[in-house]
């Protein structure tokens, strides 16, 4: 039974003030509270690459998990957008030596957004069963600030730099239950870099959120018969407060089960889930949760976690 066993994070020191940088466009402090959802943004230092934003995720879950050992990972699969130097070697090659994992590791990247940590949880489940191992590593790392321009409005105020590193083993605290995917290339203008900085049409985005992802979380729990009421928390991709606000507001009673927290950090793309889940899905009060991440591709992820009795 291949699942997550442990999540470690890793969130850089420096922050933007986004009160202060919201200002510089009109904006006051209630708008960046409500609508933004944070009012400081972390961001990687100057000479930091994903690797490293990677490696210090992975160090951290070992110290968290004494019984992991670097000897005994066997796969490390890295989700990201925004790759070391031009994106050639993939950036799990580059952790890999960084980390000194044995050299037959499989490392492989997977260049996916927001959705990435749904779709890397059952990309990788699916490897380790095809090829029988027992223990491997999911990071996310996508540091924006790569990217973004900080004379948008539209992407300045939004996103944060992260990494997250998590276990996955034959023994979990969570099984992976049923899951949905999509994609719609048609979106794809929407979440788009071009010259060199990404661009978002945040209007578009906030309205295929809010319309789209309640159905297909919907569609994981109709393979269970289950229905929200049966669901014990919702982690949402932390795209920003408003999106966030706007789903809780669309599931009734059931809103009070969706996670809205940031962690000071920002909209930080593939690790906005599994930090959530970190930070709170290890204290034995969940027996599932439901997770669903959204955006660049557009592309979407749903998909019900189980807490592994045994």
């Amino acid at each position: 039974m291949i699942g997550i066993r442990s999540i470690a994070s890793y969130i850089p020191e420096d922050r933007i003030d986004n009160i202060a940088q919201a200002q510089s466009f009109d904006r006051d402090a209630e708008f960046v509270k409500n609508k933004l959802g944070t009012t400081t943004l972390s961001v990687k230092a100057e000479n930091e690459e994903t690797s490293d934003l990677s490696v210090r995720a992975v160090q951290n879950l070992l110290a968290k998990n004494p019984d992991l050992k670097l000897e005994d990972v066997q796969a490390l699969v890295v989700v990201t957008q925004n790759g070391d130097a031009e994106g050639l070697p993939h950036t799990s090659a580059i952790v890999q030596h960084k980390l000194g994992l044995p050299l037959h590791a499989a490392c492989f990247d997977v260049s996916l957004g927001c959705s990435g940590y749904v779709y890397g949880l059952y990309v990788l489940k699916g490897f380790m069963q095809a090829t029988g191992l027992k223990n491997a590593i999911l990071v996310t790392a996508d540091p924006y600030s790569k990217i973004v321009d900080r004379a948008d409005r539209m992407t300045t105020l939004l996103f944060g730099d992260a990494a997250t590193a998590t276990w996955m083993t034959e023994d979990p605290v969570w099984e992976l239950g049923p899951a949905r995917f999509g994609g719609d290339g048609g979106g794809a203008d929407y979440l788009v870099v071009k010259d060199g900085c990404f661009h978002m049409n945040g209007r578009q985005v906030f309205n295929f959120a809010s319309l789209k992802i309640i159905p297909h979380m919907q569609e994981v729990l109709d393979e269970l018969n289950m229905s929200m009421d049966d669901v014990d928390a919702i982690c949402l991709h932390q795209g920003s407060g408003a999106i966030v606000d706007a789903i809780a507001k669309r599931l009734g009673d059931n809103g009070t089960k969706v996670l809205k927290d940031m962690f000071g950090a920002g909209n930080t793309v593939s690790s906005s889930i599994p930090m959530l889940l970190e930070h709170y899905g290890f204290d034995g009060q969940w027996k599932n949760a439901l997770l669903s991440g959204f955006g660049v591709g557009l592309s979407w992820g749903s998909a019900l976690l189980v807490r592994h009795e045994g």
